[in-house]
């Protein structure tokens, strides 16, 4: 009896890497799923901010919305009504209207 189960556990061996195997598929599964996604929309997002531009109509945090009246390297300034002007970060910005968009909101 006892040689037969040194016997299974000789052979077993290769059963240790078998072991990871459901490991390894969840760690694949969790990239495709959701860090994969997660980079492209963080590179989507520093492309759209590097391509703001002054007249720009954007919605910053906050749901603000605003036309971009001027630009520095890490902040706008935003119209948000006649007359009426704030700053925000450039991270700040989350999505780029279309032209014409604040007019159909007045």
């Amino acid at each position: 009896m006892i040689s037969n189960a040194y016997a299974q556990a000789a052979s077993s061996g290769d059963a240790g890497l078998i072991g990871f195997l459901p490991i390894v598929l969840m760690f694949v599964l969790l990239y495709f799923l959701m860090i994969r996604p997660q980079m492209k929309r963080a590179k989507e997002q520093k492309q759209m901010i590097e391509a703001l531009q002054k007249g720009d109509e954007v919605i910053a945090a906050g749901g603000v919305v605003g036309r971009i009246s001027r630009m520095g390297d890490a902040y706008l300034t935003l119209e948000i009504a006649p007359n009426t002007e704030i700053s925000v970060q450039r991270a700040a910005v989350q999505t780029l209207l279309p032209k014409g968009t604040m007019k159909t909101l007045q």
